[in-house]
């Protein structure tokens, strides 16, 4: 897997930025500020039928800079970290606070809120990967995608990501945090043909923190490719009202419209369908949806939010009720609430997963549709009216009849949060926000 490596040197240098750029902004009169820097580097290698069709290194650095003149803030960022670059990028955010319009909910976190601890969470594992591994690597994932399935006779490709990083945040308050954290991926996409002029494509991917978490390269590639052959000879279906069972991959979006609808600026622009639900019921009694932010290894896993605000575990919906709102400070001083640690988002959000697995939930749900891939973009955030674009599976007797596509399925997200029948225990760990399939007891279902 290569040899792991340390940045020490690069980590202090950092943080060496970072206090010579709020030392700059103090002589300047600042009467705050805040400092982001990072580093940054990887590899990316893509392989389509066989040929090397992109490899790229990239190295990447940047440093930004918020100065606050009392209610008064201004940014400003730079790549180039010489003294005199610097100094200028601190002064041009100092010129730009001076010329705004001030507002009284600007600031810093209050330093109460900040984390006193920095645990670690095991979240940089460097690869050192020489570009012909990586290259060898995505062809055999096609490779083994094309020796699969006949059936599949083209690709989009294969790629092997690497990633790895150093990011410091610092205060004039006395914060400074760093966060050391690599990430790496491989994927495949490919396309298949039925003989009769029909195509169909799809993918299987992997993103892990830990290179050595990595499935098999062949493991991918089979997996894309029998997600793409099952597609073949898809049809539409007639309009009809039936359960709904979304798979993991995809239910992870129902919960990122929860997300969206509960943040602070569609709050306090009174922009959501979920406005005043705190401690309303939204989902089944024995739901539950809950931040686990310092879990080992995790793609979302924070010790700190952007703005320096401790994290920790918090439930968001307990016995399917909502019991908090997801903040930044600006935004909890806006609505007279106080942060809950989510500048930036959510920190490894997880839907707490039943006892059965997806052939469990398609046994349970007997008839309807199994949706894998949804298609364009239909949330009306402000009323939780809900259209998109689907395609999937038709189901009988607990088992997927035959593919389907070309169809819109349509709800309105309160009534799918209360509707919600099961969650699996297929958990997809590869994001931020962690769940298994859902099944839904009725959607609307828009076809021929």
């Amino acid at each position: 897997m290569g040899a792991i490596i340390a940045k020490d040197q690069e980590t202090s240098s950092l943080e060496d930025l970072a206090a010579q750029a709020l030392d700059i902004a103090r002589r300047q009169g600042a009467s705050a500020a805040e400092v982001n820097a990072g580093f940054g580097r990887g590899l990316s290698v893509t392989v389509r039928k066989g040929e090397v069709e992109t490899v790229e290194h990239h190295r990447d650095k940047s440093l930004s800079v918020t100065v606050f003149f009392g209610d008064r803030s201004g940014s400003a960022s730079t790549s180039d970290f010489r003294t005199q670059a610097l100094s200028e990028a601190v002064m041009a955010a100092c010129v730009i606070a001076r010329h705004t319009a001030a507002d009284p909910y600007n600031g810093l976190a209050d330093p109460a809120h900040l984390a006193r601890e920095i645990p670690d969470l095991d979240l940089h594992h460097p690869w050192e990967l020489a570009m012909e591994e990586a290259i060898d690597r995505a062809r055999r994932c096609e490779e083994a995608a094309f020796a699969a399935d006949a059936r599949i006779r083209n690709s989009e490709g294969a790629s092997v990501t690497t990633h790895d990083g150093t990011d410091v945040y610092a205060t004039s308050h006395g914060f400074l945090g760093t966060v050391r954290a690599s990430r790496h991926g491989l994927s495949c996409a490919v396309l298949g043909e039925d003989g009769q002029g029909g195509m169909q494509r799809d993918y299987d991917y992997a993103s892990v923190r830990d290179a050595r978490d990595l499935p098999d390269v062949e493991e991918i590639g089979r997996r894309a490719a029998l997600r793409t052959a099952r597609r073949l000879g898809a049809r539409q279906i007639k309009t009809c009202q039936v359960p709904v069972l979304f798979e993991a991959q995809v239910a992870r979006s129902l919960v990122s419209h929860l997300l969206s609808a509960i943040s602070g600026p569609s709050l306090y622009r009174r922009s959501s369908f979920l406005v005043d639900s705190v401690d309303t019921a939204l989902f089944p009694a024995w739901a539950h949806l809950y931040e686990e932010p310092h879990r080992k290894k995790a793609m979302g896993s924070a010790p700190f939010d952007s703005e320096g605000v401790e994290t920790r575990t918090r439930d968001l919906i307990k016995d399917g009720v909502l019991r908090r709102y997801c903040l930044d400070s600006y935004s909890a001083r806006k609505l007279g609430l106080v942060t809950t640690g989510n500048a930036g988002g959510v920190h490894n959000l997880m839907v707490a997963p039943g006892t059965e697995d997806l052939a469990g939930l398609l046994r349970q749900m007997g008839r309807g549709l199994f949706v894998t891939e949804l298609i364009g973009f239909g949330i009306n955030h402000v009323t939780g009216d809900y259209s998109r674009g689907a395609a999937g599976f038709w189901v009988e007797g607990g088992e997927l009849a035959y593919p389907v596509e070309e169809i819109t399925i349509a709800s309105n997200l309160r009534d799918m949060y209360k509707g919600l029948v099961a969650v699996g225990r297929d958990v997809d760990y590869r994001h931020n926000v962690c769940s298994g399939s859902w099944l839904i007891e009725r959607m609307t279902v828009a076809g021929a």
